[in-house]
């Protein structure tokens, strides 16, 4: 069990807070809030909360409460009945009170809250008395014995859901609030019946217990499905743990005067500057983010018929108007703010850091800058990199045609298309087959996650900008339309209907995230460009970053996309891949199938041809700029055909036997063709090859030098090097054969030869290495591979279970083991520059696009990382993220 910290459990509330140590790790991101609020005289409900070691110990210790937590709580129990001057389970004044998880980070709907609790079959009447108002009473004890026995005690929540339908269908009414007093107590009488009935025990009348019941599931919550998914999917350590935060009920839905809401200082979707958010009147919090009744605008909006809060409740609008200004200025960003209004009294239940868009975000964090509220550094910190990805994909077509099914609420931009499922299961298989869907639901809930997270959009019927689907979608980044008009859906039949049209599971629809307009069909998409606020956090990002950023690109039009996002210069040319065209990819197979060395040199002479050509157009796409090419490197059996039609199509081609093909295919095969004869051993064995591609390379490089006007400094390097005396054989080959060419042209141009390092044995002897090496690439695909002897084309076999289980914590081909692959690599560095302090340092397997990994690439001095085209925008800023956080550390350390 963990060692406890002295004090656990912190008081806030009338204007003071306990101070603990590091508290947003130790009171999650809402306890830590609520406590800063108090402090700055906000009208925050009064309460207390419990860390999240105290979280921590109890699930270690197999859900037991930890020594000491029970007399905390009970002190500070008491302290909050002395304050509000009401006491837990009191007949003539009980107080009530919410149990709230809260984590580190928000994790919107993903761990569970009580709400109401302290209420019993006397203490309602109790409240009823207190308040002059029976039906809200009973209202708020019907909702806290659904809410505890759906959490705590886990009864279905459907058996609620049916036993209230049938309580609006006898009364004759739709909605829950139109229910009276007498309504409520059947229904209040029905519940209880059948708690006991599936549970076999009655519903918990002492308030003590119930207390307590809720503290262990809040605790609990933090390992059920839906926030192990959530965390899983966005990087969330499963060892934080959540705080619970016990507070002072108040109640919006206490009568015509009273309401709930969500508030943004911006608007999440766009960015703008404007306060933004929807409320409900007389209802509870759970009603606006279940998305069960659809909310109204904070503001007067055109397009929503009902009137705004600032209408209907103009001074309670002013006064969250002015307390939402304070506390952006206070916290320094966009925050989402839940406040509730009891009988006039406005009440600021939690502010955060608003989840928005990535619009939203760039958009707000380039604004905050501008309004000197942050620097430009800190702007360039406040967006997640892996993020920027949504910006570079495609759009809806301004110019396409739409055939609309619906418009909704624009709850999350962006535009996908994909078939229609109606369950986040279906969801979930249709990706694991590789299928592109669109999640069609009533509304969704925390434990539509998965499907949420398997979906390309995700479309409800009902809820608003701030339901559970519109705020995890905005996080995930994927499109979201909420209310959708005339949206019904019938499960039985599989069918989603829009109006009069009905959409089958299975049919395409696009969404259009920013208009909110549901399409039939594929509509056609265009590409976004680095522009506006983008490209000024992009700048302002570049200015900061120390690491250069290239592409690994294999075309010209590779690297015209990569030289649009920013690239600067190719880390990585896989110059086998130009051989695809079916021209040059025959002349490969005639030269795989040649039996002397002289037929060989005849072939490859047709084929430089096309390698130079393709070379310059690679060159003139980057003038200026480095552009490194990787001589051939797979297995020459690879370019071969393996079946059995085209091996008879390509020897009668060569007019050749086709039983030639196959013996040349038996000769070249390997048993482990990934540690065979491939890369520097190729060039070996076959140095003609080698020998061809570095006078295309040259040749390519003198022209596009000419025709361009800059001069071109190509980058030669040599795969899966091993031994010193492999790079120095190679490198004395590969110097001929340039200056050889550089001679036939009367050229002088400058050019460098380096090696991959992709194996242990490169990083062990880079200090020998080095001496024969202008500059390291280290293709950390393969040195996982090999470091690890792991094969990445079948690790999906284990690693997930090894992620499951903890094993590992991050899949090692998509961020880098910094313990093990990593410290391979540092070892590498040092030893490299050891030999040869101004060695060239590079990074160009998939690692080079991950953020964790970039970040790690800068504390180990890498001069420049490679990823794919479209990967770039995330490299520049991950890579600036890492250079501010590397020089904050430095200056901290120097300090202390």
């Amino acid at each position: 069990m963990l060692d406890q910290p002295e004090k656990s459990v912190f008081a806030f509330g009338r204007g003071k807070a306990d101070p603990a140590v590091d508290e947003t790790s130790r009171l999650g991101g809402k306890g830590a809030n609520l406590a800063e609020m108090s402090r700055i005289g906000l009208p925050v409900p009064p309460g207390f909360t419990i860390s999240t070691d105290m979280c921590r110990a109890y699930l270690e210790s197999g859900r037991r409460l930890p020594p000491g937590l029970k007399e905390q709580v009970e002190t500070a129990m008491a302290a909050l009945e002395k304050v509000t001057k009401q006491k837990l389970g009191c007949l003539k004044n009980p107080l009530l009170v919410s149990v709230r998880s809260g984590a580190q980070v928000s994790m919107p709907g993903m761990m569970d809250t009580v709400l109401n609790l302290g209420l019993n079959d006397e203490t309602v009447e109790a409240l009823a008395k207190r308040t002059k108002d029976p039906r809200f009473a009973y209202d708020t004890y019907r909702r806290f014995i659904q809410m505890y026995a759906t959490v705590v005690i886990g009864v279905p929540h459907e058996l609620f859901e049916e036993r209230l339908e049938g309580a609006r269908d006898l009364a004759g009414v739709e909605r829950d609030d139109e229910l009276d007093v007498e309504a409520l107590k059947k229904l209040i009488i029905g519940y209880l019946i059948d708690i006991e009935a599936d549970m076999d025990d009655p519903f918990p009348q002492d308030p003590q217990e119930q207390l307590w019941g809720a503290i262990k599931a809040v605790f609990s919550s933090w390992k059920n499905p839906r926030a192990v998914t959530y965390r899983a999917l966005h990087g969330i350590p499963d060892e934080w743990g959540t705080a619970v935060t016990v507070q002072m009920m108040v109640f919006g839905n206490s009568g015509p005067e009273s309401a709930t809401g969500v508030a943004f200082t911006r608007d999440p979707s766009t960015g703008e500057r404007r306060f933004f958010g929807e409320y409900l009147l007389n209802a509870q919090g759970e009603d606006i983010v279940a998305g069960t009744r659809t909310p109204d605008p904070l503001q007067p909006d055109p397009a929503r018929k009902r009137k705004s809060m600032r209408e209907k409740l103009p001074h309670s609008f002013s006064q969250l108007q002015q307390l939402a200004s304070m506390l952006e200025s206070h916290f320094g960003d966009m925050q989402d703010i839940e406040f509730t209004i009891d009988n006039g009294s406005l009440w600021i239940l939690q502010t955060r850091s608003g989840k928005r868009t990535i619009n939203a975000g760039i958009r707000i964090a380039v604004e905050l800058a501008k309004e000197k509220v942050i620097s430009k550094a800190e702007a360039v910190l406040r967006i997640d990199p892996a993020s920027v990805d949504q910006l570079i994909h495609p759009m809806i077509d301004p110019d396409a045609a739409r055939k609309k099914l619906s418009a909704g609420l624009p709850a999350s931009p962006g535009a996908a298309t994909g078939a229609v499922v109606l369950t986040s299961d279906a969801a979930v298989e249709a990706a694991a087959e590789g299928r592109k869907v669109i999640l069609v639901r009533p509304e969704t809930s925390p434990d539509d996650i998965h499907g949420m997270a398997a979906a390309e959009g995700i479309v409800t019927s009902r809820g608003g900008m701030t339901s559970h689907a519109a705020v995890v979608a905005r996080g995930m980044g994927k499109p979201c339309i909420t209310s959708a008009s005339g949206l019904h859906i019938d499960r039985s039949k599989g069918v989603a209907r829009f109006g009069r049209m009905v959409v089958h599971e299975g049919e395409l629809i696009t969404l259009d995230g920013s208009s909110g307009e549901v399409l039939l069909g594929n509509v056609p998409k265009v590409q976004r460009e680095v522009s506006g606020d983008f490209a000024t956090l992009m700048d302002w990002a570049d200015d900061v970053r120390r690491m250069r950023v290239r592409a690994n690109a294999d075309s010209a039009e590779d690297a015209a996309i990569a030289r649009s996002f920013g690239a600067q210069g190719i880390g990585l040319c896989r110059t086998e891949n130009m051989f695809s065209n079916a021209d040059a990819l025959h002349l490969m197979r005639m030269v795989i199938m040649s039996e002397s060395e002289r037929d060989r040199r005849n072939l490859l002479d047709r084929l430089y041809a096309m390698q130079r050509d393709a070379f310059v157009e690679l060159f003139v796409k980057m003038p200026g700029q480095p552009v490194c090419l990787r001589l051939l490197d797979p297995p020459l059996e690879e370019f071969l055909p393996h079946d059995v039609p085209r091996q008879e199509a390509f020897a009668k081609a060569i007019k050749r036997p086709v039983q030639d093909v196959h013996l040349r295919l038996e000769q070249l095969r390997e048993i482990n063709p990934m540690l065979g004869n491939r890369g520097a051993r190729l060039a070996i064995c076959y140095p003609e090859i080698a020998e061809m591609q570095t006078r295309a390379i040259i040749e390519a490089a003198i022209e596009a030098g000419k025709a361009s006007g800059a001069p071109i400094v190509p980058e030669i390097v040599v795969p899966l090097v091993s031994y010193y005396q492999e790079l120095r054989h190679l490198r004395e080959t590969l110097d001929a054969s340039a200056q050889e060419t550089m001679r036939a042209h009367k050229a002088d141009i400058r050019y460098l030869i380096g090696c991959i390092v992709e194996v242990p044995r490169a990083a062990i002897r880079a200090d020998l290495i080095a001496d024969a090496a202008d500059f390291f690439s280290f293709g950390t695909n393969d040195l996982t591979q090999t470091t690890l002897g792991i094969s990445r084309d079948d690790a999906s076999q284990f690693l997930s279970r090894y992620l499951e289980l903890g094993i590992i914590e991050h899949d090692p081909f998509i961020t880098v083991d910094r313990e093990g692959v990593g410290d391979v690599i540092k070892q590498a560095i040092a030893k490299g520059r050891a030999t040869k302090p101004d060695l060239l340092l590079g990074v160009t397997g998939e690692h080079g696009g991950d953020p964790a990994s970039i970040a790690f690439f800068e504390e180990t001095g890498i001069d420049y990382v490679s990823c794919s085209p479209y990967r770039i925008p995330v490299a520049r800023l991950a890579a600036a993220q890492a250079a501010v956080r590397a020089e904050r550390t430095a200056k901290a350390a120097a300090k202390a």
